[in-house]
This record gives C-alpha cells, structure tokens and sequence, in this order.
C-alpha cells in the first residue's frame, strides 16, 4: 500500500480539521492511504513529556514515519507568516533524515490554517517548502485547473491549501482544494518510482 503522511500541528484544532480534508483527499486515491500524524508542543522544561501525550487524535510523528512514507504533506497554523515552532523543531531535530535523504523525491505539499486575511498565508507556505526542497522532495501545490480556486473567497491558493477565519469550520471551498491537494500528493505517489 502507498502511504501519504499528513504531517501536522495544531492548537486550536483549525490545521487539524484541515488536515483531515487532506487526508480524504488522498484517500480518494484507490491504491493509496494517509496515515495522519502530529507533533508535541513545544515545552521550555521538556519536549516530549509523556503527560502530555493526547488522549485522542493523531499519534506523535516518528523518524520512521517520514522514512516510509510515499509522499508528504506538512500543515501548521501561520505564527507571523512562518511556520509553528513545534514542526520547524522536528525537522531541525532528525537532521539524519536529511542524511539519509529519506524524502529525496517524494511528492510533498504544505497547507495552512490562520486567523485574518492577509496574515501571512502564502509567505508561509513558501517558507514551508524551504526544508521540503532542502530535503529533495517533489512540491506539489494546487494547479488553477482546480475551479475553487478561481472562486474562493476564504483560503486557498497556488502554493496549498489554507483555513482563513477565527473559528474552526472549513469553508466548504477551503475543504474542495485541501481534498485536491490530498489527492494529488497521492497520484504522485502512485507514480513515483522506488529509487
């Protein structure tokens, strides 16, 4: 079975619903499944403090998650039109998979969740895809082959999906371009050959 990790953090719970159109989108493929996972907050005293573990929702990322995943796709709520800490942190922390090249070639998109317009959606997308493309991942982002998004007036462009509001519901247009998204990483993922 083809794998797509949807790679996410979140805190209001925004990203999270988001993450989860992505992955219904992958799941559209026949042949392909999302595992979805997340990763701890960020603590001053300790990172992975085992309190801490939720009791539900998306288990803690591994190392081996993104080694044996097909394709990738990275979603985090916008502090400041940069990525959240707690994603940044992981990939900062197993710079082995770097080494190992374990995303060299893989289909990779980002997506993201903020509170305003204009509060630094695509500037964070962009910057997202600087340590995909460091890693040698494949950026899949939305073509405007996608008809939501020529009409949408909330989240969504060329460079991934996004959440544009204070609340958590996803608009309906913001839910049809992450599930496009999702479904993309995953064809790509079909085709990509094993190295």
């Amino acid at each position: 079975m083809i794998t797509v990790l949807v790679l996410y953090y979140s805190e209001g719970g925004a990203t999270e619903a988001l993450a989860q159109e992505v992955a219904l989108g992958v799941e559209s493929v026949s042949g392909v499944e999302a595992r979805l996972r997340t990763v701890p907050a960020i603590r001053a005293a300790r990172q992975d403090d085992p309190d801490q573990v939720p009791d539900s929702g998306a288990l803690y990322v591994t190392p081996e998650d993104i080694q044996q995943c097909d394709g990738l796709a990275l979603g985090s709520p916008i502090h400041f039109g940069q990525m959240a800490s707690p994603l940044q942190h992981f990939f900062e922390e197993n710079i082995g998979l770097w080494l190992s090249g374990a995303l060299m070639n893989k289909p990779a998109a980002v997506f993201a969740s903020g509170g305003s317009m204009h509060g630094g959606q695509e500037s964070m997308l962009l910057g997202m895809m600087v340590p995909l493309l460091h890693h040698g991942a494949l950026i899949c982002g939305i073509p405007y082959s996608e008809a939501a998004l020529n009409t949408t007036e909330g989240g969504g462009s060329p460079y991934g999906a996004s959440r544009v509001g204070m609340s958590n519901d996803v608009l309906q247009v913001e839910r049809d371009l992450a599930r496009a998204q999702g479904a993309r990483v995953a064809r790509w993922a079909l085709q990509r050959p094993k190295l």
